[in-house]
């Protein structure tokens, strides 16, 4: 193995640049969707349409994203990482100028759900997959660090540069500033990033397995993601796309059941089929044997069940701030400010320990933290909580997650050949995705109905409410949920009464889901225990893993 290493010749002396040209890349990608989510109530005052309508443009880019990540990974491994990287960016810019210039709901879903999406799915495994073929020794750790901590700290970012940007100029400089940024990274790529070392074989692009996993994938984060708003069983909201109805409310069976049953089809007929063509060698889309390693397998599985309980905080602790605190979108942000920074300081300190402990030992760390600080915001969410009763959980909790963030990527590629980085980062990135979407999905459950449970309950016992109100009042609140308001023409006594309820409600809601985030990340913790120990090794080659 050492030879193999050493053929490699000395180190690139830019791959520090290398390195910066793959962060920016990330950092708009993963922020681009977050960023606008506090732009919602501009934009459809701006377009002067309903909330179902302009939901599908956040939605469809997560499930664009989601669906095409392996594909986008398999595409890298064959015609190489920095032109995938390169095609991915333009197509990014070209969906975020379309949504820029938009106006209409169905030309912001085209330039923002579809083509941003597919462009995003293919540069995220491809700036994985060039970090892992770049840095090697110790240069490597401190290589994911700075990728982990702009992953784990977009979200946090997303919504104060979303409602500074909304609030002080518009929601387009939200998409206008990728069209900047894709021509420069684009540059930066041409003239800093290594070419791709020549194929010795001729890969073909498997379109029946990449057809497969991205249907499969999509039905399965579309169930996952959307099986609150239009039931899990029931119909309780009829599907449309930009006003036309796909799903009709009075159909007897929820769209989510069959998408699921759709899905397992469709995913069990792929691994079906890519085992075959693996055992053929036949050029299959993702190779299942590389589950053999300990490191990818276990891995993948650990930064599944993570996702679940981190991107679940960043889902319900913005619902808690702005609807229970009555705090801005961008006093949100500011907020969460010392989460993400804690995070990105996290990831640099866990680079920094993997010289003494190993990246697995940081990554299992990191879980403990995470959950530990997780517990410590649940149990102190109350009406009253003040910011400086959340910090510590917010420090504890981000410098965890930077630590987690930082090295399990690190330690999934470890052992995966270099010319199988492309989708084993793509397998990586669409696990994240998909537990984020259960987690999205779980989480949203729990905050809406013990929200709704426990207002209900104080509305009915609440003696100050005339009947007249309190019937209204538990109407209104079945119907909206966590945004629940006051009636119109409510008098302002019973207006504070109300908000009263429903901000004991909110913290009340807040508290289970954040518990079962924390209890997701406890999971991970344990799961992490079977991962096997990773230091400081450069990711193995093929030709290390023939001869093994």
């Amino acid at each position: 193995m050492n030879d193999a290493l050493g053929a490699r010749g000395p180190a690139d002396p830019r791959r520090w640049i290398t390195l910066a040209i793959a962060v920016m890349a990330t950092a708009i990608i993963l922020i681009d969707n977050t960023v606008l989510t506090v732009a919602i109530p501009t934009i459809l005052r701006d377009f002067h349409t309903d909330l179902p309508s302009l939901q599908w443009v956040i939605t469809g880019y997560a499930l664009t994203f989601a669906t095409f990540l392996i594909v986008g990974g398999r595409l890298g491994d064959i015609f190489g990482h920095r032109r995938t990287f390169m095609v991915g960016t333009a197509l990014f810019g070209t969906g975020s100028l379309l949504a820029s210039l938009s106006t209409s709901v169905p030309t912001l879903i085209v330039g923002e759900a579809v083509v941003e999406g597919v462009g995003a799915a293919l540069m995220l495994p491809a700036t994985l997959a060039i970090l892992s073929n770049t840095f090697e020794g110790h240069e490597r750790p401190t290589a994911f660090a700075a990728w982990g901590a702009v992953a784990g700290a977009a979200g946090a970012f997303g919504p104060l540069l979303g409602g500074f940007l909304t609030t002080n100029y518009s929601w387009r400089w939200s998409f206008r500033i990728n069209v900047i940024i894709a021509p420069v990274t684009i540059v930066g790529a041409l003239v800093f990033m290594s070419q791709d070392a020549p194929r010795s074989e001729h890969l073909r692009v498997d379109v029946a397995g990449a057809a497969m996993v991205a249907v499969g994938t999509l039905l399965l984060v579309f169930g996952l993601s959307e099986g609150a708003t239009y039931g899990w069983f029931r119909p309780v909201e009829r599907v449309s796309i930009a006003g036309a109805s796909l799903w009709p409310r009075r159909w007897p069976v929820s769209v989510i059941p069959v998408a699921f049953g759709a899905a397992a089809v469709l995913l069990w007929a792929f691994w079906v089929v890519e085992r075959s063509k693996e055992r053929r060698d036949a050029g299959p889309l993702f190779e299942f044997g590389q589950l053999r390693h300990r490191g990818f397998r276990y891995g993948l599985i650990t930064v599944g069940i993570q996702s679940m309980g981190t991107f679940g905080l960043i889902f319900v602790l913005p619902v808690f701030l702005q609807n229970g605190k009555h705090l801005s979108a961008e006093d949100n942000g500011l907020w969460l400010f010392p989460l993400g920074m804690s995070l990105m300081i996290g990831s640099h300190i866990g680079g920094v320990l993997t010289r003494r402990i190993g990246a697995t030992a940081v990554a299992r760390t990191g879980l403990l933290l995470a959950t530990t600080g997780l517990l410590y915001i649940a149990l102190r969410l109350s009406p009253s909580t003040g910011f400086v009763d959340l910090l510590p959980g917010f420090l504890c909790y981000g410098t965890g997650a930077g630590f987690a963030a930082s090295q399990l990527t690190n330690v999934i590629l470890s052992d995966v050949p270099r010319d199988k980085a492309g989708v084993a980062s793509g397998a990586n990135s669409t696990g994240r995705q998909v537990g984020a979407a259960l987690g999205v999905a779980v989480l949203g459950s729990l905050l809406s109905a013990e929200t709704i449970r426990h207002a209900a309950a104080g509305i009915r016992h609440a003696p100050a409410l005339p009947a007249g109100l309190r019937v209204q009042a538990l109407s209104d609140l079945h119907a909206k949920g966590v945004n629940f308001a006051p009636p119109a023409g409510t008098p302002p006594a019973e207006v504070q009464v109300l908000d009263r309820v429903m901000r004991s409600a909110l913290s009340a809601g807040a508290r289970p889901a954040l518990l079962f985030a924390a209890s997701a990340l406890a999971f991970a913790s344990v799961l992490s225990l079977l991962i096997p120990r990773v230091s400081q090794v450069a990711p193995a080659t093929a030709t290390d893993h023939a001869g093994s």
